[in-house]
């Protein structure tokens, strides 16, 4: 050996046999637990950080805020422990033979208690029609059968976060006692999660099959939030509510098992006959060829050939050989959406029946966003488009002769529509924003400079407050907004470059984003209550205008006609109309004002005798000006009730009033609307 190899010799100190690097040793334990999850037949072998977004625990804290809660087993959530000793013994279960099958639903929402949305929750979860007798669902909790929803609210309304969760067990009607088997569900999960919940829960039966609403705090039993293991979410809480079922209906026989799957051969959806095809699938061919002669293995075979010659006649799937089938890469989302539109066309049709009514399904009209020109109709049912969220599901049955679904709308948008108000949808609102209108107001030769904007403020001295700053800020957070979206550029700490078509560019970029159809409540009563009423109704605004054309001749636009012809008879018959002998009719001049003023001297006295004020009403061209005190609700419209120290008036409600109620407001009455001064006139509104 030469010189130069010894010198190439370097030894290397460590371990025997060990290729590991200093730190990374592992224990025998952790190397079992390793391979017990690789092994395990839990569907979800990720951690729960692993299944959510990066960074965020699935309940909302960042890994690091979860991982340092304090107390044993918490480190991943309570609940962690539960999922590990699944996890070690073999997997969930819910899913195995024999298993009473459960559907739940779960989401985490962030200070609900604090923007109204728990209420709004409870009250739509509480809504007419959903109890088994029709009636209203009613609140239970743990010790009452009748839970007070204020209550609840009030307990949570500075919590971070509340849970809410659907159980819907698929032979829930075969349950003795749901609202017992509800009680027994929780207990177990206050089990499993080492403390004491405060929940409230409404049963449902206004479906297929019957389903519990549950909501619970976000805070445990010391007060502090509570932070609930992703893994348990998903599949903890099934597990649970799956061994109960069991446990009180017994185990699925393989009979019965048999004719559950036999139903769902020739059904519009995505089923579990599909599911386990595209999993046996190979690059979406499938080969039933050479099936094992065990019996089941052969009565799969049969129901996926029969599902398969159902999926060929939608042409979702394509025969290449006796036994040989090619899957369409459409296959589970097209069945997805027909099933979801499925259960759509079955709402509508079961709110219609529920008012007597009968349309053709050819009219439906499935909107998948606002509607692109208005519909003017009337409310026939409306409902949580997701049964865990606040947004709405409005069925309209058109004077265009057909049925519309609208979904996600604003609460407060239908807050006063009732089933059978007369509505107004129609596409989202567009209106340009007046931080925009100053931007580009600001601006010289296409550059905005916020520090000239803040001087100009300061000299013209209008910002209620005094926060200069903030109120400029306020536009470089627009701008900021804006830049992601391409339609500004950021040149320095104090210069933002302005395309010459700023405004409308803003303009269209808000109306991208926003998916919110605007909605107009046309009447609050229902077409038969209009035809006697005192005031100024939506049938005699159709009446002045003469023109009813875009009346359909069949369903809801043939109502009106015939509304429409009762209403007239009324007017005549009360001497503010007049028919001639060619049968043409007059109406009385400044029919609407005169109608409006008579309800309204009607219900102002009945208001001035409980406030012991005198009415005084408000003419054209006034300004009004007093303590916004409230609202009240009149045939011809919503109205503010606006009071001074010796009297009160009644103005017509918009409602950017809202947010006065209770303090002093000022506006100018035109044209029986208000132009209301409430500081947003001076650039304050983003």
């Amino acid at each position: 050996m030469s010189a130069d190899d010894e010198n190439r010799f370097r030894p290397k100190p460590g371990r025997i046999r060990s290729d590991a690097r200093p730190g990374k040793t592992k224990s025998f334990f952790s190397q079992a637990k390793k391979i017990a999850r690789q092994h395990s037949a839990s569907p979800s072998r990720s951690s729960p950080r692993s299944a959510s977004r990066p960074g965020k625990s699935p309940t909302g804290k960042s890994g690091k805020a979860a991982r340092s809660t304090k107390g044993p087993g918490l480190q991943r959530g309570r609940g962690a422990a539960f999922v590990r000793a699944r996890t070690l013994s073999g997997g969930w279960r819910h899913s195995a033979p024999g298993m009473r099958r459960v559907v739940v639903k779960t989401r985490y929402v962030k200070d609900a208690g604090r923007n109204g949305r728990s209420a709004a929750h409870l009250r739509y979860i509480q809504r007419d029609g959903t109890s088994r007798d029709g009636e209203r669902g009613q609140l239970y909790s743990a010790t009452e059968d009748r839970a007070d929803g204020d209550a609840f609210v009030e307990r949570g309304k500075e919590d971070r976060h509340q849970f809410r969760f659907i159980v819907s067990p698929e032979d829930g009607a075969d349950l003795t006692d749901l609202t017992a088997h509800t009680r027994d569900l929780m207990k177990q999960i206050e089990a499993d999660l080492g403390t004491r919940l405060d929940w409230v829960a409404v049963n449902h039966y206004n479906t297929g099959h019957p389903h519990v609403h549950v909501i619970v705090r976000g805070k445990d039993d010391l007060g502090e939030n509570l932070v609930i293991n992703g893994d348990y979410l998903a599949n903890g809480i099934r597990e649970r509510v799956s061994e109960l079922a069991t446990l009180e209906l017994g185990p699925v026989t393989e009979i019965e098992q048999s004719r559950k799957l036999s139903a769902e051969i020739d059904q519009d959806r995505f089923t579990r006959i599909d599911r386990a095809m595209t999993e046996e699938a190979d690059e979406r061919f499938l080969d039933l060829r050479h099936e094992p002669a065990e019996p089941r293995r052969q009565f799969n075979r049969t129901l996926r050939l029969r599902r398969l010659a159902k999926l060929e006649k939608m042409g979702l799937a394509t025969p290449h050989a006796p036994g040989v089938w090619e899957l369409s890469e459409r296959m589970e989302p097209t069945l997805r959406e027909l099933g979801e539109r499925g259960d759509i066309i079955r709402n509508m049709h079961k709110a219609l029946k529920a008012d007597g009514l009968e349309r053709d399904p050819m009219t439906f009209h499935i909107h998948d966003g606002p509607p692109e020109t208005p519909i003017v109709g009337r409310v026939v049912d409306k409902y949580l488009s997701d049964e865990l969220g606040e947004n709405l599901t409005v069925v309209v049955d058109g004077i265009d002769g057909r049925t519309h679904h609208v979904a996600g709308i604003d609460p407060a948008r239908v807050e006063d529509a009732r089933i059978g108000s007369i509505v107004e949808i129609g596409p989202a609102e567009t209106a340009q924003r007046p931080s925009d209108r100053t931007i580009a107001a600001i601006a010289e030769d296409g550059v905005y400079r916020p520090s000239r904007h803040l001087e100009r403020a300061k000299f013209e001295g209008r910002i209620p407050g005094g926060d200069y700053e903030g109120y400029v800020d306020a536009h470089v957070r627009r701008l900021e907004a804006l830049r992601r979206a391409g339609i500004v550029e950021w040149i320095d700490v104090d210069q933002w470059r302005i395309p010459d078509d700023f405004e409308s560019r803003a303009a269209a970029y808000d109306a991208g984003r926003n998916r919110q159809a605007s909605v107009r409540v046309l009447s609050v009563l229902d077409l038969e209550k209009q035809i006697g009423a005192d005031g100024a109704t939506w049938l005699d605004r159709r009446l002045v205008m003469s023109d009813a054309s875009d009346l359909a001749p069949a369903g809801f636009g043939q109502q009106v006609r015939e509304a429409m012809d009762q209403r007239r008879e009324h007017h005549i018959d009360h001497g503010d109309a007049s028919r001639s002998r060619d049968g043409q009719i007059f109406y009385r001049r400044n029919l609407l004002a005169t109608l409006r003023e008579r309800e309204i001297a009607s219900v102002s006295a009945e208001i001035a005798a409980s406030k012991a004020l005198p009415f005084r009403a408000a003419t054209d061209g006034e300004t009004v000006s007093g303590k916004f005190t409230g609202t009240v609700q009149l045939t011809s419209g919503k109205f503010a009730v606006v009071e001074q120290s010796h009297e009160f008036t009644l103005v017509p409600w918009r409602p950017i009033i809202d947010r006065q109620l209770g303090r002093e407001v000022m506006g100018v009455v035109q044209g029986g609307s208000v132009s209301w001064q409430l500081g947003r006139q001076r650039g304050m509104e983003l």
